[in-house]
């Protein structure tokens, strides 16, 4: 069976009693960027979030639709990637008005802001939801430090991101490690941290994990293919635009010269011009 062209692949060091993945999105990055004229800062942090969320999803104890949102009040004013349990990943950010420069930080980027996570369980009456303030100046710090808070246990990210591809690299410490190795989660780390962004976003898994990990007994798992499956709903918005009512669609008809609804989220427009409107109020065949 072929490679997915974007996965998650865990790994645990076994020695060390540390997880991981890798993450590459390569096809599911081109499709969250299409059509999406996207400045070279924006995509950058949409990019290494999308990497995360592939990660901590694929990496839940108990499967779930897990949704990350960074708001904040600088140019970039949202951030959403949603990844279902079964690794379907949509997202988009949403920015305004003059942007610093191509290298500059998530402070500069969203200004004073917040993460919020959604986690949706089956069984659960409700989604679960935190809301913490961002702690760090790029995805990888303000979400290592959110896992640490919420899992009580010393994680690591290491992202890259450019117009071809987005990458992670996620460790984190289990809780037995420090029996195992008192210095296997420092060693571990450091040696995390020297991967490069080419070799984040080029090699695969097994051969960045030989690469940094030598000397450990590194147990690969088989990768999971990542997705970006969110085909048209026309039919969804039709009734959508029936609810509003003939008069308000006609109005709408009227001041723009046709009706487009924008899903964000997914990356479609959906549009209708003066024949649609006519054909979704028009008296149906009771027979």
């Amino acid at each position: 069976m072929p490679k997915p062209a974007s996965a998650v692949q865990r790994f645990l060091l076994e020695n060390l009693d540390i997880r991981g993945a890798v993450v590459r999105l390569t096809d599911v990055w081109q499709a969250l960027r299409r059509d999406r004229d996207y400045p070279t800062a924006v995509a950058r942090v949409l990019g290494e979030m999308a990497a995360v969320a592939a990660a901590i999803a694929g990496n839940l104890k108990q499967p779930g639709r897990l949704t990350f949102q960074i708001q904040g009040h600088g140019p970039i004013s949202l951030l959403v990637v949603d990844c279902s349990e079964n690794l379907n990943l949509r997202g988009y950010a949403k920015c305004e008005g003059a942007l610093p420069a191509a290298d500059a930080g998530l402070a500069a980027l969203v200004g004073d802001g917040s993460l919020r996570l959604t986690l949706d369980l089956e069984g659960l009456e409700q989604p679960y939801q935190s809301l913490v303030p961002l702690e760090g100046d790029d995805i990888a710090t303000v979400f290592a430090h959110y896992l640490e808070r919420s899992e009580q246990q010393p994680a690591g990210l290491w992202l890259a991101c450019d117009e071809n591809a987005a990458a992670a690299l996620f460790l984190q410490k289990l809780p037995g490690a420090d029996a195992k190795d008192a210095d296997g989660w420092t060693r571990a780390a450091t040696l995390a941290a020297t991967a490069r962004d080419d070799e984040l976003l080029t090699l695969e898994a097994a051969a960045l994990l030989r690469r940094l990990f030598a000397e450990e007994d590194v147990r690969l798992f088989p990768p999971r293919p990542v997705l970006h499956d969110f085909p048209p709903e026309p039919e969804k918005v039709a009734a959508m635009l029936r609810a509003l009512g003939e008069a308000e669609a006609r109005a709408m008809l009227a001041e723009r010269g046709e009706i487009a609804v924008r899903d964000e989220l997914s990356n479609h427009t959906y549009r209708f011009g003066a024949d649609e409107v006519a054909a979704l109020f028009a008296k149906r065949d009771l027979h």
